[in-house]
């Protein structure tokens, strides 16, 4: 636990979430169902909580968590059925809930989360549709949503061979998205060939997302923190992740530190430095330098990111901390064609979730580097 006087970023992020909530809590999420962005920003609460000793924060946590996890372990809203992958994510709070607990009500979730991703839907080579919904896709998304979950699972519960199953997903579609001219990963992947962004040889989508490769960065080392040092593909994923932080050091954007909306396409007319995708990095570079998956040179480039982050994005206000240039949200379908023109024509906002939960886990994890 860190002891200090003044207020860190990472507790004026927290605060300003919790008065977001009106004081109570209740009212954080106008979504009213389990879901992906209230799952990680559970997560950055707890995890700030943890660190701080603010029981208060990881309270928040569990009352959020309470309001879907029912007696017999069963989750309100949720379907298994969907096979949707961001319905993985706010599983990951269930592992810091099952100390302590007095019934079994958050491993029966977690079983039943771990359940749908047994029979989730595979493309020919075993990788996890995004979505039912999706044939045949996988989406970097998805790896965030589902790969730290299973890893935490494998080593709670022991199942080791789950291990094995989170590698393949990494690797598979790394090998399926990596470009290799630029080492930049496209958002999304169509085994099928069939959908409208897809490349008719490749099946990959047209562009670099920020925030897609900020999901990707994110769930390596959320992953890999929880496998075995002799398991045979720790090395190979580091390896692909260091190797794929040079390609973003690249497209750093040097003045701000930044990163773009569309990653390789600099100031290109629409473009624009976005908060949730630069915020991510920051949190995968910080953390990969102080697990020590990164080669040290990597904590300048965090360091740069988090300085354009708080002198350029954030304001602090009467009201707490603000955060501005967020992405509301992206996808591919046939309404969301993957073009430039999609990616820099989606609403920015200020404030969102989406944004201020990767803030949190960003300044955390910049607190905690040595």
């Amino acid at each position: 636990m860190q002891v200090q006087t003044q207020l860190s970023w990472s507790e004026r992020i927290a605060a300003t979430i919790i008065q977001q909530c009106d004081g109570d809590g209740y009212h954080a999420f106008p979504s009213g169902r389990w879901a992906y962005v209230e799952g990680m920003t559970l997560m950055a609460m707890a995890r700030t909580g943890q660190y701080y000793g603010k029981q208060e924060y990881v309270d928040f946590m569990k009352k959020h968590m309470d309001l879907y996890i029912q007696p017999d372990g069963s989750i309100g809203t949720y379907t298994l059925e969907e096979y949707n992958l961001d319905q993985i994510n706010q599983g990951k709070n269930l592992f810091a809930l099952l100390d302590g607990a007095e019934d079994q009500r958050y491993a029966e979730a977690a079983h039943l989360l771990a359940a749908q991703l047994a029979g989730q839907p595979r493309t020919s080579e075993g990788g996890f549709w995004h979505k039912k919904i999706y044939p045949f896709q996988m989406w970097l998304d998805g790896l965030y949503m589902s790969s730290p979950f299973l890893s935490e699972y494998a080593k709670t519960f022991h199942h080791p061979e789950l291990w094995d199953e989170v590698a393949h997903q990494i690797l598979l579609i790394e090998r399926q998205t990596r470009d290799p001219r630029t080492g930049l990963l496209y958002h999304g992947w169509d085994e099928s060939k069939e959908q409208v962004w897809a490349d008719s040889s490749t099946g990959c989508s047209p562009h670099f997302w920020s925030r897609a490769m900020g999901w990707y960065a994110m769930a390596i080392v959320d992953s890999v923190e929880h496998f075995p040092v002799n398991h045979p593909k720790r090395g190979t994923i580091i390896g692909i992740f260091e190797r794929m932080c040079h390609a973003l050091v690249r497209v750093q954007e040097q003045e701000s530190g930044l990163w773009f909306q569309v990653l390789d396409q600099g100031f290109r007319k629409g473009n624009y430095l976005e908060a949730s995708g630069s915020s991510m990095f920051v949190y995968a570079l910080a953390k990969g330098v102080r697990l020590r998956y990164l080669e040290p040179h990597f904590r300048e480039a965090a360091e740069k990111g988090w300085h354009g982050l708080s002198s350029r994005l954030v304001e602090e206000t009467a009201d707490g901390v603000r955060l501005n240039g967020i992405c509301h949200g992206a996808g591919l379908s046939l309404d969301r064609d993957g073009s430039y023109s999609y990616y820099v024509s989606e609403e920015i906002v200020s404030d969102s979730f989406m944004g201020m939960a990767p803030l949190l886990l960003a300044a955390l994890e910049m607190e905690r580097l040595p």
